[in-house]
């Protein structure tokens, strides 16, 4: 089997048991925020913070071991607008909310029947190609251009400590520090130690994240064609698999579709397995409009912020990049203008 192979089986199963893991233990950023400013339910919270903890120190551990090289993958290796991405993250949030789910969560409701999630799927890959190359991406540069960074240092807290305190053991300090204080804040949560099933499922989607590092950059090593790495994420994927869908012939799969192909399949095979299958569709027009415009603006904000609430809170964390520090902000504030304040949305 070539590299490229392998690491097409290797997403696609890794798309599997992310749709398996999500469709049986619930976890959702959505879920999380609604938790913490609706309902007062941190579980899902705190399950999202272990995910991040266990995905940022198993991959700096296996970058500081060789194992992958972080700075082939999209959020080291260009420079980052520190305007257009955290207001990316933003306008994502506040769509992910208005949809009620995002793009991951949406593709596990598809596979378990949730047809609503289907329409959102649809808005978001063609509203996140739309940004990225299309009728959207003329404002998305002109936003880019004079609010680019293009200074090397500032790409990551690892690289910005290597090169400063000149060791490269200095690069796996900030990730348990960080990763030490995200699962002290987990486990503060009596309800969330009480709850084996959101334990888990925050240890097995963040183990997700290295295993995806590893499926591209050592699986899919090949030193005559070498590609950027990538990891879990679903904005351009989504895009990319409803163009395959159109255009197969001839063209090769990436490792995205491959990813998004899994999960789907997981998270049906789940939801037949467990009898929680359920075809679900909209309730009135109103309803359809809101779950439109929630796809819309998460494909356009996921484009802008160079990734999703999974894209940038976890796999780009994971790298320290600090675009995906700023985005992972806007996502928390876009979230929470949606829940709160003058700019709440009616519930659904």
């Amino acid at each position: 089997m070539s590299p490229l192979t392998l690491s097409l089986w290797a997403g696609f199963v890794i798309g599997i048991a992310f749709g398996v893991t999500v469709q049986r233990t619930g976890f959702c950023l959505n879920t999380a925020f609604r938790g913490l400013w609706v309902t007062g339910d941190t579980r899902k919270l705190s399950s999202f913070l272990l995910a991040m903890a266990v995905a940022l120190l198993v991959t700096q551990a296996s970058e500081a071991t060789g194992l992958i090289d972080l700075r082939r993958s999209i959020y080291l290796s260009a420079p980052f607008s520190w305007l257009v991405i955290p207001l990316g993250g933003a306008i994502f949030g506040y769509g992910m909310i208005t949809s009620n789910g995002c793009g991951a969560r949406s593709l596990v409701l598809l596979g378990q029947g949730n047809l609503r999630s289907f329409l959102v799927l649809l808005c978001l890959g063609i509203a996140a190609y739309a940004t990225l190359s299309g009728v959207f991406a003329p404002v998305r540069t002109a936003l880019a251009g004079p609010t680019t960074i293009a200074f090397e240092k500032l790409l990551s807290i690892p690289r910005y400590l290597e090169s400063s305190l000149g060791a490269s053991a200095a690069r796996l300090l900030p990730a348990f520090l960080l990763a030490t204080i995200l699962a002290a804040l987990a486990f503060r949560s009596s309800a969330f130690r009480k709850s084996p099933r959101d334990i888990v499922g925050g240890i097995v989607v963040g183990l997700l994240i290295p295993a995806g590092w590893l499926a591209t950059s050592w699986l899919g090593k090949d030193d005559f064609e070498p590609t950027p790495i990538a990891s879990l994420t679903f904005i351009a994927p989504v895009g990319e698999t409803i163009q395959y869908a159109m255009l197969s012939t001839g063209a090769r799969m990436s490792f995205g579709v491959a990813i998004i192909c899994g999960v789907f399949l997981g998270a049906l095979a789940s939801a037949l397995l467990t009898r929680t299958y359920e075809l679900q569709g909209f309730s009135r027009p109103t309803q359809m409009l809101r779950y439109m415009a929630g796809g819309t603006l998460m494909g356009i904000g996921g484009a802008m912020a160079l990734g999703c609430s999974i894209g940038q809170g976890l796999t780009g964390f994971s790298t320290l990049a600090f675009g995906s520090l700023l985005a992972a902000v806007g996502i928390a504030i876009g979230a929470t203008l949606a829940l709160r304040g003058p700019l709440k949305l009616p519930a659904l």
